[in-house]
């Protein structure tokens, strides 16, 4: 029985770190799990599949372990994505038309971070240097992320 339980932990522990670091698309949700984890929200407005620094900031910094770690412990990821080469659902491309609205975006990738109860802590964009220069403009921009 001890064994179980102890299987039980490993798995539950691991699927909540492969969670951890998925963006989620949902604005709502994200603002709820920021609020009742009490961690800021990354917002990355992105041209997925046609910007080439919206690409190269997922290859150079979103996409690395460096990254994926701190974010697991200490943000909430959104993507909110303008992509051309495949279609959003409906409800989808009208929020992300409506968030780059609201926070004015003018160009890809552009990087809100809000504060857990959803005001605005500041903006990035690319940063050169990989994760570690990432988080470190990151943090300049929220303290205690």
């Amino acid at each position: 029985m001890k064994r179980f339980f102890l299987t039980l932990a490993a798995i539950l522990t691991v699927g909540s770190f492969a969670c951890a670091d998925e963006w989620l698309t949902d604005y709502a949700k994200a603002l709820a799990q920021a609020k009742a984890q009490n961690r800021p929200v990354l917002i990355d407005f992105t041209g997925s599949d046609w910007c080439g620094w919206c690409m190269k900031l997922d290859k150079e910094v979103f996409s690395l372990e460096d990254f994926k770690s701190y974010a697991a412990q200490k943000l909430v990821l959104l993507k909110i994505d303008f992509p051309r080469r495949r279609a959003l659902a409906p409800a989808e491309t009208m929020q992300n038309q409506k968030l780059a609205n609201q926070y004015k975006v003018e160009g890809f990738p552009t990087v809100i971070v809000l504060n857990p109860d959803g005001t605005k802590a500041g903006q990035l964009g690319y940063q050169p240097g990989g994760p570690k220069a990432f988080i470190s403009a990151l943090e300049k921009v929220a303290p205690n992320p």
